[in-house]
């Protein structure tokens, strides 16, 4: 059965001495001028509501036992989008795929999909078509642009934005297509390139339910968990908050590591050390031992991170959250994008700390 969470408000945020100093020592004073914009269209109002409800794909949902028989159109083939379409073909779905970059798209032709040329081909030619596009500007011209899906949409179809974006733009394309007369579903993903490839994604959806239970097949076969949270724009809001932590944490890491290093500890000692503790976590052990040799393959890219930081910046000025951790990540993640990191993978951030280091020794 589904269980209730209640979010609470009034929660009181303190910040210790250490969080002060955190920000304090890597950024400084920055000019009003600068600092993030809350969103026009952003309601005076807490975004998310006090009570939603939360499945996960082992829940006793009739709707999650049926295979989808349907057409699956897929839109973005980048670092995540081409494993998740591959997982879906693989699973015998009848795929249909686009890419800016045709070429992209011959690896899953090769595989059995078919290809069209538009993303408004794709969603004319399907029953729910997905897109993962790498921020929000390219995901309204996919969905809204010239030869948009919009266009292809209509009665008795879904589309499923997998994309990472703001609440605005969430809420923009649901607009579009629920003028089309078809069913929006938001559903960004928490995983990088490795859970993607293993089906091992979790699914963070809101908005139309009904088309929510008619991908459920599908979204099982992409990942190991789901949840629904409620209205569009909470899904969008929940995948902003989990990587503003995963950014911020990724830089306190790097810290750690450089600092170990200085003192003379042997850093991947301190990997062990922090991978067996109260405060262990997958990242930690999976990026450690790269980032002690100063090696980034990328699974999820540091221009990535930097975008999802900023549009969770954007997201808290919204409502008045001070976040001044995730600031200072955010201004790291900067200069780590000025040193051409942008296509490395976001543990490469630790290079940024490494400049700075050297710039004051």
């Amino acid at each position: 059965m589904p269980s209730t969470l209640l979010a609470k408000p009034n929660i009181n945020y303190l910040l210790s001495s250490t969080a002060m100093a955190l920000c304090s020592a890597f950024c400084p004073r920055i000019s009003a001028n600068f600092r993030p914009k809350p969103f026009s269209s952003f309601p005076s109002k807490p975004l998310l509501s006090l009570s939603f409800k939360v499945f996960s794909s082992q829940a006793t949902d009739a709707s999650s036992q049926d295979k989808f028989s349907g057409r699956v159109g897929f839109l973005g083939l980048g670092i995540m989008g081409s494993p998740m379409a591959q997982n879906l073909i693989k699973a015998g779905c009848d795929v249909i795929v686009w890419n800016r970059t045709k070429s992209k798209c011959d690896p899953l032709i090769s595989l059995g999909a078919k290809y069209r040329s538009s993303p408004e081909e794709v969603a004319a030619n399907c029953d729910v078509t997905f897109a993962m596009l790498a921020d929000p500007e390219s995901a309204i011209d996919v969905a809204c642009g010239k030869n948009g899906a919009v266009r292809g949409m209509g009665p008795g179809k879904g589309y499923v934005d997998i994309s990472t974006v703001d609440v605005a733009t969430s809420k923009l394309i649901n607009e579009h297509i629920k003028a089309r007369g078809a069913l929006f579903l938001e559903a960004p993903v928490s995983g990088s390139k490795k859970p993607a490839e293993d089906g091992q994604l979790i699914f963070l959806t809101a908005g139309d339910r009904s088309l929510y239970e008619l991908v459920s097949p599908l979204l099982d076969i992409l990942g190991k968990s789901r949840f629904y949270l409620g209205e569009v724009g909470n899904g969008a809001a929940m995948k902003l908050v989990v990587n503003m932590i995963m950014g911020s944490m990724m830089a306190s890491f790097s810290e750690g590591i450089l600092l170990s290093k200085k003192v003379g500890l042997d850093p991947s000692v301190l990997v062990e050390v922090v991978s067996q503790g109260a405060i262990s976590a997958p990242m930690y052990s999976l990026k450690g031992p790269s980032m002690v040799k100063s090696q980034y393959p990328t699974a999820f890219p540091l221009k990535h991170q930097q975008k999802d930081l900023r549009l969770a910046l954007g997201l808290a000025e919204s409502v008045s959250q001070s976040t001044p951790i995730a600031a200072a990540a955010n201004e790291l993640y900067k200069v780590a994008k000025s040193y051409g990191l942008s296509d490395e993978d976001f543990s490469a951030v630790i290079e940024a700390l490494k400049a700075k280091s050297q710039d004051t020794a």
